[in-house]
């Protein structure tokens, strides 16, 4: 890995902390099903968000949603720092005791109380704080969003073409993407679904299934602490082949993130 880039990820009480610093890397479009928390240390953080360009500059919080898709990129050949918390959205509605997923409204917000709970949060999964502490930090955390930051209304309902697609593609997730299989499913030809899919999504099906993969790997990864079984589950032809897609999303190759959260 470039000295100048470093993507060290720990997990701790069902959350995953990053902490990320990079000059010349660039994140290809993605998607977390987690929500993601996260606070620019140093310079300008840059990316697409759908459909809108957004610039998270020193001491921003970025708020993205699950499922948002995204890129990322360092606005000035001197770099980002920046640390970012994964929290799946079950263990979210679990601290906030409530069942419709809650949506943060604002991608960016500039607020100082914020970004020090952030902060303390990941600082305290990073250097492997005690479980419960980091359980009360989150719980500190998530108390502190408002009606301003989120909204209590349900995300809109998928297309039905797109929820439909996304299953399929979950079923395959161990084998090739089959477009034939699901334009057969809606009548229509490979162009017209990937229009519609990516008119609707912002991500090409090729891309999100690949993103699928990587995702589905980085579980087994964590929950097995075996890299060759995430290649075979998860249909890379090798551990080469995992590595160069992981760290299009994640910055870092399997083996790496491996070693960070064991």
């Amino acid at each position: 890995m470039n000295e100048m880039n470093k993507f060290v990820y720990r997990k701790s009480a069902g959350i995953t902390a990053l902490s990320a610093s990079f000059t010349d890397f660039t994140y290809k479009k993605h998607s977390h099903e987690e929500y993601a928390l996260g606070v620019t240390l140093r310079g300008v953080q840059q990316y697409n968000l759908d459909g809108s360009f957004q610039s998270s500059h020193a001491s921003g919080v970025m708020l993205f949603n699950p499922e948002q898709i995204h890129d990322g990129r360092s606005q000035y050949k001197t770099g980002i720092d920046y640390v970012m918390l994964y929290i799946h959205p079950d263990h979210f509605t679990e601290v906030l005791e409530k069942r419709d997923l809650p949506r943060f409204t604002s991608p960016i917000v500039y607020n100082a109380d914020l970004k020090q709970k952030i902060l303390r949060l990941a600082h305290a999964i990073s250097n492997g704080k005690d479980e419960s502490f980091c359980s009360e930090l989150l719980l500190t955390l998530v108390e502190s969003f408002s009606e301003a930051k989120m909204s209590p209304e349900a995300y809109k309902t998928d297309h039905h073409l797109t929820k439909k697609a996304k299953e399929m593609m979950y079923y395959s997730i161990d084998n090739v993407l089959r477009l034939d299989d699901i334009c057969k499913e809606f009548g229509m030809s490979k162009f017209q679904f990937i229009r519609a899919f990516k008119a609707n999504t912002g991500i090409s099906p090729y891309q999100f299934f690949l993103n699928c993969k990587v995702e589905y790997a980085k579980k087994l990864i964590e929950s097995t602490k075996d890299i060759y079984l995430a290649v075979t589950e998860c249909g890379f032809a090798d551990l080469t082949h995992l590595n160069r897609h992981f760290k299009r999303v994640y910055g870092t190759t399997a083996f790496e993130y491996l070693t960070h959260i064991n």
